[in-house]
């Protein structure tokens, strides 16, 4: 089984930058008009376009789907952020943590676009803005104030994944989801478990 984890940071709970250009803004927006397709019944799949792109409509709920492009942000947040981890952490073990988070979110992003695929939902080219200006922010720092704010932000984000993933879990009505869900939880749980030892190993 693919380790992954997902869900870096805690909900968000701020306006992005006039949402213009975020890429989450776009997917959740070409998501709803999919959503819009499918209440007004016409049932038209154009696969005419790859990947992601078709215009016709999810056989997920909004609720899913706005789960999903939020799992596929952070998960490539993760991933830059783990890279940055590799090249600045001082401590090897947040090199290696960062490691591990590379690989496992690289998995994890092939996992949701699959997935995603077969739902018919659009999901985030690239990171949203307000992503992007967290792993700005931890990218100025260096040397033991970089290690502490990375393994902060894993043990406050994984723990908001676990919440996050638990609720979809209950929630969601999609059983192909709710079972990738179910299968990421307990190595969601290893995560946060290991950035925990790491940050009390660092007092």
């Amino acid at each position: 089984m693919k380790k992954i984890a997902v869900i870096l940071f805690a909900p968000l709970a701020f306006a992005c930058n006039n949402g213009t250009n975020d890429n989450v803004q776009k997917a959740d927006s070409t998501n709803n008009a999919k959503m819009d397709t499918s209440n007004t019944s016409t049932n038209r799949m154009d696969t005419s376009t790859s990947g992601n792109k078709m215009t016709g409509p999810m056989s997920v709920d909004k609720s899913t789907s706005e789960f999903m492009t939020k799992v596929a942000d952070v998960g490539m947040t993760e991933v830059k952020l783990g890279r940055i981890a590799q090249d600045k952490g001082m401590n090897p073990r947040i090199k290696d943590f960062g490691a591990m988070m590379v690989k496992d979110h690289t998995a994890a992003s092939d996992e949701l676009k699959d997935l995603a695929s077969r739902k018919n939902v659009t999901l985030p080219e690239s990171v949203s803005n307000d992503h992007q200006k967290k792993i700005d922010d931890l990218d100025k720092k260096s040397g033991k104030d970089f290690d502490r704010a990375y393994i902060n932000a894993m043990v406050e984000g994984h723990q908001s994944a676990v919440n996050d993933f638990e609720k979809a879990s209950k929630n969601t009505k999609d059983s192909d989801v709710k079972a990738w869900v179910d299968k990421t939880l307990p190595t969601l749980k290893m995560h946060l478990d290991s950035a925990r030892a790491i940050k009390k190993g660092m007092k």
